[in-house]
């Protein structure tokens, strides 16, 4: 079986803004069905594409309403009066800036518990962090020195024991050595160049270049020996400083090249530390600067919801006069609450039947058909002008009877000028205010019970509503009666 809802709703509806984020189609007619197999499967669709149970659900909130005598869920729910009133009212807007503003007051304080937590934190390793500072500052550690103390602490230790190979090397190598061999060598040569016919060019030139490198070694093995040369108490004080700076890194748990950025890190607590109770002072004013915004915004709201309290009140009060209840008080009730996004006000709808009988909610103080009536009333005043609305009452008129049900179905069939209404009935008084009919039957067939609803039409209606008056049998007074209803 399948049951199907078509919708025909305006651009703004927010049912498409459901249908936007579950990414449905967002044609301008709106069709919901629910199938369920043989097998005991249910499945849902909205416009032919399958969604969940629970997008149509949300769907359904934003078409239909349902209301009954013993519904918990809508108008006899306290804790949703208070958006009944702000709709009444159209505070909306106020309503949104209260929110943004108890966004604010929550962000603001959050902060300020963040900064006293972080503040609190650093407080308590103050002593440690001052003494790390200063240990690092004795020393100031420097990116890559930790790696060139090192090469400079080897090259000092093994140059004892290479030295005096390298100073032999340079007095070979020298004017004494094969430096000043070669120039000999080359001045002898070119003494005797003119008479050789050419053939010491080639040598001579070859000699030239030898001496260009062989300064070029002397050179570089003097720089050498010079490096070399070291004060042994030099040696003595790249130890201890490489030793210092490694002993550091492990104190903390670093590199040794990243204990500069670790002294900054340090340092950035110990400002913060300093600016710490400035910062929370900052911060502690801004929160009372937002709660007080707050508080402006929430009186501004509650006293338009007293306004509105006052105009739904004198609204329901006279639509409960042609229900036949002119002497019932009904009341909107404003009472203080803990501050939260919504306000600080707590809305209760509250009635006394009967003169001089206490006031009380309305749930536990009306009866069935009192209960039904003040729903009614409650209904017409707070739909207003709302066109397209769905809203379906079930059996909404039981408990009533006569004129009573004559006014139930007159109201009714206001509330139907500004949007769709179904209504589930046994009083004829209410059904033959209805536009349209459908009969809900229920009969027996091979030990089975079947449910069918059938529409009315022209004369079936009159007999529909004529049997509603006289029972099985239906007679020409109770034919003409119904016309009677039907035609007032």
């Amino acid at each position: 079986g399948q049951v199907v809802a078509t919708f025909d709703r305006p651009p703004t509806h927010p049912a498409r803004a459901v249908r936007r984020e579950a990414g449905l189609p967002q044609d301008d007619e709106l069709i919901l069905r629910r199938v369920n197999g043989a097998d005991g499967r249910k499945t849902a669709w909205v416009n032919d594409r399958r969604c969940s149970g629970e997008v149509l659900r949300r769907l359904s909130e934003t078409l239909v309403e349902l209301h009954g005598q013993h519904d918990d869920r809508g108008l006899l729910n306290p804790k949703g009066h208070r958006d009944l009133l702000d709709t009444y009212g159209d505070l909306g807007g106020l309503r949104d800036t209260v929110r943004a503003a108890w966004r604010d007051v929550a962000a603001r304080r959050k902060a300020l518990e963040a900064a006293e937590v972080a503040l609190a934190k650093v407080r308590a390793e103050e002593d440690f962090l001052r003494h790390a500072v200063g240990e690092l500052d004795a020393i100031d550690p420097q990116p890559g020195e930790e790696a060139e103390l090192d090469t400079r602490r080897r090259m000092m230790q093994s140059g004892e024991r290479i030295r005096e190979d390298i100073a032999r090397a340079a007095q070979v190598l020298g004017h004494e050595g094969a430096e000043g061999s070669a120039a000999d060598a080359l001045r002898w040569l070119e003494g005797v160049a003119e008479k050789a016919g050419g053939q010491l060019d080639e040598p001579i030139a070859a000699i030239g270049r030898a001496l260009v490198e062989l300064d070029e070694a002397a050179s570089g093995v003097t720089r050498c020996l010079d490096a070399l040369s070291f004060n042994p108490l030099e040696l003595e004080e790249a130890e201890e400083r490489l030793f210092a700076i490694r002993a550091l890194a492990r104190k903390h748990d670093v590199l040794p090249d990243d204990l500069c950025d670790f002294a900054d890190a340090l340092r950035r607590q110990i400002a913060a530390l300093d600016q710490g109770d400035a910062d929370l002072r900052a911060l502690g004013a801004a929160l009372s600067e937002a709660e007080a915004t707050y508080a402006r915004a929430a009186e501004a709201l509650s006293a338009a919801r007293k306004e509105a309290a006052t105009a739904l009140d004198r609204a329901v009060t006279a639509e409960l006069a042609p229900l036949k209840m002119e002497r019932a008080v009904f009341e909107t009730r404003l009472t203080a609450a803990e501050a939260g996004p919504s306000g600080q006000d707590e809305v209760t709808f509250s009635v006394a039947t009967n003169p001089g009988a206490p006031a009380g909610p309305l749930a536990k103080i009306a009866s069935g058909g009192e209960l039904s009536r003040f729903l009614l009333a409650l209904k017409v005043c707070l739909t207003g002008t709302d066109s397209g609305l769905t809203l379906i009452f079930d059996e909404i008129d039981r408990g009533v009877g006569g004129a009573t049900a004559d006014a139930v179905g007159r109201r009714l069939a206001q509330l139907a000028k500004g949007g769709q209404v179904l209504v589930v009935t046994h009083s004829p008084q209410v059904a033959a205010k209805a536009a349209h009919h459908w009969r809900v039957e229920k009969r027996v067939e091979n030990d089975q019970t079947l449910s069918t609803v059938r529409p009315m039409l022209n004369g079936d209606r009159v007999d529909e509503i004529a049997r509603m008056l006289s029972g099985e049998h239906i007679t020409p007074e109770a034919c003409a009666a119904a016309e009677a209803l039907m035609g007032g």
